[in-house]
């Protein structure tokens, strides 16, 4: 892991030593905050704290519209995705809901013992952010 963009966005090298390669890579099924958006800077933090130096473990999906590689991610044994969830710090992709039942019941968790984004009383999901400020 050598970079972390946002809380679901990180930048790996891949290949052998001396042929390396990055990739930049988006966690799946999960949205986290915009960088400005309230806790953007800390689902940040939090996925630098989890895979920051880290060796990553990736299960590619495919690409994102960005060009980006969709990846379920584990860091230090952890599922990165279920972690953001978790702390409250992400929001399960809404299209992808039906597809991962057990992130939708922790993020009912988190926000009902008003975790992370959940402790604002109205909090704003990604998507909404990106399309009121395009």
């Amino acid at each position: 892991m050598i970079a972390i963009s946002d809380g679901d966005t990180l930048t790996v090298r891949c290949g052998a030593p001396g042929a390396w390669r990055q990739e930049r890579v988006r966690v799946a099924a999960i949205d986290a905050p915009e960088s400005r958006q309230a806790f953007g800077q800390r689902a940040r933090q939090n996925l630098a704290q989890l895979c920051f130096r880290q060796q990553a473990g990736l299960r590619r999906l495919g690409r994102d519209d960005y060009g980006r590689t969709l990846a379920h991610v584990r860091c230090q044994g952890q599922d990165v995705g279920t972690a953001q969830i978790s702390a409250g710090l992400a929001w399960v992709y809404a299209p992808q809901a039906r597809r991962y039942p057990q992130l939708v019941a922790l993020q009912q968790q988190a926000q009902a013992s008003y975790t992370g984004l959940w402790s604002q009383k109205r909090p704003l999901a990604p998507w909404d952010y990106r399309r009121r400020h395009r």
